[in-house]
């Protein structure tokens, strides 16, 4: 399997990011452009990743600012602008990419559970930059929603200007990710992994939630929503339900019934698999 080189790309303020990417040895099929959680990085999806390369698609995972291999100002984000101006940026850079190498092959965004929240906002602000939209388990809607409580603390903090306190995420317990014991030691034994973010990132976080909501009716590229039948931290009903009102009628639903929330942790991953390359010779079909 192809294995990935580490690269950077350094955004409008400075800030260094560090990128998983797999090159495929011929003219690539299309460009994927990947976006991980909140705890996790690219790290995390090498094996389906380097599925896809093998298939012919150039893969670019991105550790968003703060997380993974990028160790400045771990799990901070100043405001939700920064975040999606980050992927905008990574976006029009593979897609002068891709005009120089492949022009008529499509540039897909692949939102992984928190990360579906900025690949959607991106699918609806720029939808130049996007031929397709592929949400794995996405964070639109959570099992974990903030209570009107911890708005207040939210609110409270930013009132007296805690923007840098530190809170825990409150995923801790790797039996939420997956049921597979060797993935919950790998995510146990992980020290890439976020364990807690900035009192600002939760309010980007906040922000973003509602902008992502409101982005349905500005997604129009062809849309594709896989969900995990057992997952304990995404409100599946309410993604559905969310997801059939994109402006798109190109929509695709696929769901595992008896899987955990981390589709790369499944003993049957490649089904998964296989079904997003399945999906993306429709999206270059339509491209």
């Amino acid at each position: 399997m192809t294995a990935p080189s580490i690269e950077q790309f350094v955004t409008s303020d400075g800030y260094q990011h560090h990128f998983r990417h797999w090159q495929p040895a011929d003219r690539p099929l299309g460009y994927l452009v990947a976006l991980h959680g909140i705890q996790s990085h690219s790290g995390w999806y090498e094996y389906s990743s380097g599925r896809l390369c093998d298939a012919g698609y150039e893969v670019l995972f991105v550790d968003r600012r703060g997380s993974g291999l990028n160790e400045a100002q771990r799990g901070h984000a100043r405001h939700e602008d920064r975040l999606i101006n980050d992927v905008l940026q990574f976006l029009a850079e593979v897609r002068e990419r891709r005009n120089e190498v492949a022009p008529t092959v499509p540039v897909v965004i692949l939102g992984l559970s928190w990360g579906g929240k900025l690949a959607s906002i991106a699918a609806a602000r720029r939808p130049e930059l996007i031929d397709g939209l592929a949400l794995l388990y996405p964070g639109i809607y959570s099992q974990f929603e903030a209570t009107w409580w911890d708005n207040a603390r939210l609110s409270a903090a930013r009132a007296t200007e805690q923007m840098e306190r530190r809170i825990p995420i409150p995923l801790d317990d790797p039996q939420l990710f997956t049921s597979q014991p060797e993935w919950q030691q790998f995510i146990r034994d992980d020290k890439l992994a976020l364990s807690d973010v900035t009192v600002s990132f939760l309010l980007a976080n906040r922000q973003l939630d509602r902008i992502a909501r409101e982005a349905a009716s500005e997604i129009r590229c062809p849309s594709l929503l896989m969900l995990a039948g057992r997952d304990q931290i995404i409100d599946n009903a309410a993604v559905v339900n969310w997801f059939d009102s994109l402006a798109t009628q190109e929509r695709a639903l696929v769901e595992y019934p008896g899987a955990s929330h981390t589709l790369e942790f499944e003993a049957d991953r490649e089904l998964f698999v296989n079904d997003l390359l399945r999906w993306l010779v429709t999206v270059r079909q339509s491209t």
